[in-house]
């Protein structure tokens, strides 16, 4: 399906199992002419061959256990060194993710997908197959006067079945419910971009912090396109 190997009991390990192998085969190569390379021709050629592979169809990777995006995750980190000329057992390596390179997590990748999947469901420009999972809790006549309706809240389906909680349907409107409300608001606009930059910078540091900075960005752009 796309590229993504499925097993019959819905198991992404064989699938992560391939993406990184392949990743970790072209770093290798690359390693050898790293000398040869500047900075920007390496993050270049990573971003091509490494990071490509890494978030092709990463959602289907929602909610899956630490232990398959871990693997993910060590790519990530090899493929960091690649490009700022580190190795393994350096120090820092967190700092350079998100600091200097201000690369998101594996985990917060994925919520960041889903996050962009769910804006145009959200503001109506989505199309109908993927808007038809997504129905705000303003909609829903049973549930129109509860305080989550107010808040521009989708309706997380319930679920039993850990394997379904990985679906679109299902991880993308709980995405979704999980940002801050202020980048939920659909008529919300951003009118300075250096007082958002100033806000995310002064709370936490993490890489979720960081995701809210994009998807703030984001929805500046989609308002500056949708004006014109």
């Amino acid at each position: 399906m796309l590229g993504v190997v499925i097993s019959t009991d819905l198991g992404l390990e064989k699938h992560v199992t391939n993406v990184s192998a392949t990743c970790f085969y072209h770093l290798r190569q690359l390693r050898h002419i790293q000398r040869t390379l500047s900075k920007e021709s390496a993050a270049t050629l990573v971003h091509a061959f490494v990071m490509s592979r890494v978030d092709y169809c990463n959602c289907v990777f929602a909610e899956a256990p630490k232990s398959t995006t871990n693997k993910l995750q060590r790519v990530l980190n090899a493929a960091a060194g690649v490009v700022s000329g580190s190795w393994k057992y350096d120090c820092g390596l967190t700092q350079l993710l998100h600091v200097k390179l201000h690369w998101l997590d594996v985990p917060e990748r994925i919520k960041y997908k889903l996050s962009m999947m769910m804006l145009p469901c959200m503001n109506g420009s989505a199309p109908r197959y993927l808007a038809a999972h997504c129905v705000p809790v303003s909609a829903t006549a049973s549930r129109q006067y509860l305080r989550s309706a107010a808040s521009h809240q989708p309706v997380v389906p319930s679920y039993r079945l850990g394997s379904y909680g990985r679906r679109s349907s299902v991880a993308g409107p709980a995405t979704w419910n999980s940002l801050r409300r202020h980048l939920r608001d659909p008529v919300h606009t951003i009118p300075v971009l250096d007082d958002y930059s100033r806000h995310f910078s002064s709370q936490s540091t993490s890489a979720y912090s960081a995701l809210g900075a994009v998807l703030a960005l984001m929805r500046y752009k989609v308002d500056v396109l949708l004006t014109y």
